[in-house]
């Protein structure tokens, strides 16, 4: 038998744990004043090297938030939050559902650049920390016609507000938004006429669903908006798939490819003119992926702007360009 048990046998028996929630139980502020901090106790408690962590936080945290459209409407929408810290050594633990609580004390505000910086500032006083980080996740609907009839459909765009607050007080913004297009070879048009206009064999040149991820950072005191982002896209690459279609769309589309023929890489080169004009970008990094119809394997492209100090082309995530 324990020994333990025993011992306490000859106290008594112990008191019996009940089964079950109590609905009725409301603690007061001397109950609470016994419950252990497992955070005052994480300091003296530090496991692995005792060395400074640059983020920790929460991922996937939702909860709607209001945004406001260029026309000026707002919009409800369901988002995704990462907010991260940075915790200095000698420290173990923080206290996530302040991230979480500052949100909801905000939550009824529009979602700007303004609004993200107010929340990383509040991270800073509550969280003790130096540094911090908030990105936002939401898809973003726009209305979008068809190319030559009057249907409309509303296509859904993946977009994030990112926003970071250094140690030493700066805070930099930046958008994250992903533009979904068609693509048609050069090569495979060129070697069709060619089957055609030789051997009068009909052919079909390839093209594929394409995706461009721009990441860019606002110029100070610039506002720019998502559908001004859009719209650069558009106007570098055109062929933006379609939402609803007849058959003299379906025939616009395929003309359309024809007159926007594009590989990868005239892909990033189009986006690059398009966004390195635009005074209120800052900086931006562009990576294009064409899932080839083709062949197996996807054509990729990464570019940036080129800053001193600023974005640089290492991405590799190409897998989460899929469409």
């Amino acid at each position: 038998m324990n020994p333990m048990y025993l011992h306490r046998s000859n106290q008594g028996q112990p008191p019996r744990v009940k089964r079950g929630y109590d609905r009725k139980f409301k603690p007061d502020a001397a109950y609470r004043a016994t419950l252990p901090d497992m955070m005052d106790a994480a300091h003296d408690a530090i496991q692995g090297a005792n060395v400074p962590i640059q983020q920790v936080g929460i991922h996937n945290f939702k909860l709607p938030l209001k945004y406001r459209t260029k026309g000026g409407k707002i919009l409800t929408l369901e988002t995704s939050v990462t907010g991260t810290v940075s915790l200095e050594a000698d420290l173990k633990g923080i206290n996530m559902s302040r991230i979480m609580r500052t949100f909801y004390e905000h939550r009824d505000g529009v979602t700007t650049g303004e609004w993200m910086g107010k929340i990383l500032k509040a991270y800073l006083r509550k969280v003790e920390t130096k540094d911090a980080r908030l990105k936002i996740a939401f898809s973003y609907p726009m209305l979008r016609k068809s190319l030559r009839t009057d249907l409309e459909g509303f296509q859904f765009y993946d977009v994030a507000f990112e926003g970071v607050m250094t140690r030493d007080g700066r805070y930099r913004r930046f958008i994250h938004f992903d533009f979904v297009y068609s693509s048609a070879c050069p090569c495979s048009a060129e070697l069709t006429e060619h089957a055609r206009d030789r051997r009068g064999a009909y052919g079909v040149p390839h093209s594929q669903r394409s995706k461009a991820r721009i990441t860019l950072e606002e110029s100070e005191g610039k506002k720019i908006w998502i559908e001004d982002v859009h719209a650069l896209c558009l106007q570098a690459l055109q062929t933006e798939t379609q939402v609803m279609v007849k058959r003299e769309d379906e025939q616009a589309f395929a003309e359309l490819n024809g007159a926007y023929l594009k590989f990868v890489e005239d892909a990033a080169r189009l986006l690059y003119l398009a966004f390195d004009r635009d005074k209120r970008i800052k900086d931006f990094r562009i990576a294009c992926s064409h899932l080839e119809s083709l062949h197996s394997h996807d054509a990729v492209s990464v570019i940036c702007k080129g800053v001193k100090g600023g974005f640089d082309a290492d991405f590799m995530d190409f897998g989460s360009l899929l469409c």
